[in-house]
């Protein structure tokens, strides 16, 4: 497999090292940014996206802020913390592991034992490598959960990105099929294009080629067809949010494919970490759904496909109910319904 990572720490100058996901695959580019307000807008304009990542990219923006501080004291950098805090937050608000991370981050750093500028500075990295570490083995370790989920022969159906690009490293959902591949089980992946970014398309197709997997690319309306007509044997996704009720808010589209698989008989995975359940959140109703530029619907990359004049509407996001997921697999096991009781349990052990 090509040797890429999706976000990274650079000790030398504090910055904050990102594969701009935009221009995948015709380009392989990486952006260094130094202050929360770049981090932030790397976040918005999809540099880097996936809710671990962007979790990692929040605390990684942090970091920054310590690192590059020109403050005299804590008081002055705690400050300058809590702005650069509210700065990310805001950058998108459906994804939750984005403001878990941020929320891990400022309870470490308010710590009084930190004394000085430099204590808060050097506990901010670590804390933030520490996130971005403890990323790449639970992505692990939920693809090892899975394993007795996927057929010896499976082919699966997976919609959106939620592979090493999405992550720190490995992936979530795209882990499941990663780790099924590399335990020896012949899996052939039905990748979802996933409008009107084309997640799908761009990025897992580009993965699953590095990674030797078995694949096709098919239209997002296709998957009912393929279901049918060809047999799939599950469907495995990832999350932004999953509510304590288990309604979860994935990638738009994925509502959809919940709906046809129900129909057909076919298994619905969600693949997560713990860090995405919102045991504060009762029902997927509660959930803020991002509005994008609806020029992304408009146009496919330069490209203008409506008529001038055009109205568009682009949900980033939406939500599956509950009564449609199979199970949740995290890296703490699977949880199956009913998920009001099995999520706390998880997210509580």
């Amino acid at each position: 497999m090509g040797k890429f990572h999706s976000i990274t720490w650079i000790d030398e100058g504090g910055v904050v090292q990102m594969l701009d996901q935009r221009l995948l695959p015709q380009e392989t580019v990486y952006n260094d940014y130094t202050t929360a307000e770049e981090v932030a807008g790397a976040i918005r304009s999809m540099v880097i996206r996936g809710a671990p990542a962007i979790g990692a990219a929040a605390a990684y923006g942090l970091a920054a802020v310590a690192a590059h501080t020109q403050a005299k004291d804590t008081a002055e950098l705690g400050a300058e913390l809590q702005e650069a805090a509210e700065v990310l937050r805001r950058s998108r608000p459906t994804a939750v592991n984005l403001f878990w991370a941020i929320e891990r981050m400022m309870n470490v750093l308010s710590d009084p034992a930190l004394d000085s500028v430099a204590a808060i500075r050097d506990t901010a990295v670590a804390e933030a490598k520490a996130i971005a570490a403890e990323d790449v083995q639970i992505n692990r370790q939920i693809g090892l959960n899975a394993l007795d989920l996927v057929p010896q022969k499976a082919t699966i159906i997976h919609h959106c990105n939620t592979g090493s690009l999405a992550t720190v490293d490995y992936g979530t959902a795209l882990g499941v099929i990663r780790t099924a591949h590399e335990n020896g089980r012949e899996v052939f992946a039905l990748v979802d294009e996933t409008r009107p970014r084309l997640q799908g398309a761009r990025l897992t197709a580009w993965e699953l080629l590095q990674q030797g997997i078995p694949f096709k690319v098919i239209a997002d309306g296709a998957s009912g067809y393929y279901m049918r007509v060809h047999g799939v044997d599950l469907c495995v996704v990832g999350a932004d949010r999953v509510a304590a009720n288990g309604d979860t808010a994935n990638k738009i589209g994925t509502y959809n494919l919940a709906v046809v698989a129900h129909e057909n008989g076919v298994p619905f995975y969600v693949a997560a970490p713990t860090s995405t359940i919102d045991l504060d959140t009762p029902t997927g109703d509660e959930i803020e759904i991002e509005e994008r530029d609806p020029q992304e619907v408009t146009h496919a990359g330069p490209w203008q496909i409506t008529p001038d004049g055009a109205p568009a509407g682009n949900p980033a996001f939406d939500v599956t109910p509950a009564k449609y997921i199979t199970a949740i697999i995290t890296e703490k096991g699977v949880a199956y319904p009913p998920y009001g009781e099995s999520l706390k349990d998880m997210k509580e052990s």
